[in-house]
């Protein structure tokens, strides 16, 4: 009897099992292959020691510093008040870093104040976001934070480690926001047909993101050191492709928006599907289309907020408006930008497509066989 209809029913979701669990194997097995080594850290200058102090009190062009850790802990010092752009400011009770540096300068004061000590706000700040997501995401807000600890442990542990080891910077972003995209959605939403359409949505998305990025550096002829931080890295560690640096930052970027995207078009479909039969996609379509354009929005502006101050360089530029737009300087983030517009608009029809042929499939199970409209505990 529900032979004739089983076979439809479970043929998409056995579709996306075979086209995800080998992409999660594949990702496992090359995160393993690819898992760097003992990575050196590049020596700093000897410069000095580092010590922690609180200002005590400030006259003039001196302060004086109570040494709290470090080099002289216990005494009391005097020290010049830093002076210049983006040198801290100071005022009585400021808990500071300091600098050691006795024979720098001679005659001059053995400590140098370098910056402020910020653990304590950083902590108070990090816990009142977490208590935040607690407090209005309950269950799913604590799964997200651990979703969250997951992203920056591959991150950490496993991307920036294995470019600082040479290995190629594209090939190790893809791998690792794929770990990043199966670990963080599963653990998230769960495992269901539903969340396997958003995780393959999203993968097909990275990869039309990494091909269209490879191919517009190269037409752009963009080498990847663009700015003073791009020099210092490829001076300092040349054996990082730096093209392929840029291309791995555009992937990494893009997962971020990208899984907001799929999950809400799934999520969208499968509201949708009880109630709607004809016309389906397109109205699914249409809440992906209202969401795609705040989150290009989103997406630009993030890329703006993080390159404010090159922006403003640029704007202050006496060249002319087509030198500095073609330069490599803006030519690198109007990349960034279109390429992921690009992969996050790619994203709905992508996603739509899959979580409507999920939702038929379904719905030509034995259960549609009954007259009437499906009961409201039915619907998934």
């Amino acid at each position: 009897m529900s032979h004739t209809h089983e076979a439809p029913k479970a043929r998409t979701p056995r579709l996306l099992a075979a086209v995800l669990i080998p992409a999660a194997v594949a990702t496992l097995v090359a995160m393993i292959v690819l898992w760097p080594g003992h990575v050196k850290a590049t020596p700093a200058p000897a410069t000095g020691e580092r010590a922690l102090g609180t200002v005590t009190a400030i006259a003039g062009s001196t302060a004086t510093v109570r040494v709290t850790d470090g080099p002289g802990q216990g005494t009391e010092t005097t020290v010049d008040v830093p002076a210049g752009p983006g040198a801290p400011e100071l005022s009585s009770g400021d808990d500071v870093v300091l600098l050691y540096a006795p024979d720098a300068v001679p005659g001059g004061h053995p400590y140098t104040v370098v910056d402020h000590q910020r653990a304590g706000p950083t902590i108070w700040l990090a816990l009142a976001a977490v208590l935040a997501v607690l407090a209005f995401g309950r269950r799913l807000g604590l799964t997200s934070l651990a979703g969250l600890a997951v992203s920056f442990a591959i991150l950490l542990l496993f991307v920036v480690p294995a470019i600082l080891d040479g290995e190629n910077p594209l090939l190790v972003a893809v791998v690792g926001s794929a770990a990043i995209m199966f670990a963080v959605l599963y653990l998230t939403h769960g495992f269901s047909a539903h969340t396997s359409v958003a995780v393959a949505g999203t993968l097909a998305s990275l990869v039309l993101t990494g091909l269209l990025g490879a191919g517009f550096i190269a037409a752009l002829h963009l080498t990847g050191v663009a700015g003073d931080d791009d020099a210092f890295l490829a001076a300092t560690r040349g054996n990082i492709d730096m093209r392929g640096l840029l291309l791995a930052g555009i992937v990494i970027g893009a997962l971020g928006v990208l899984d907001d995207v799929t999950v809400t078009q799934a999520a969208a479909v499968a509201e949708l599907a009880p109630a709607t039969t004809d016309g389906l996609y397109r109205a699914a379509s249409r809440i992906g289309r209202a969401h795609v354009a705040s989150a290009v929005n989103t997406l630009v502006l993030a890329y703006a907020g993080a390159s404010l101050p090159l922006i403003l360089l640029l704007a202050t530029d006496g060249r002319p408006a087509g030198q500095v737009l073609t330069g490599e300087l803006l030519a690198q983030e109007v990349l960034r930008s279109a390429v992921g517009t690009i992969g996050l608009v790619a994203s709905v029809p992508i996603t739509t497509a899959l979580a409507v042929a999920v939702a038929r499939n379904r719905s030509a199970g034995p259960r549609s066989s009954r007259r009437g409209p499906l009961p409201r505990h039915s619907r998934t």
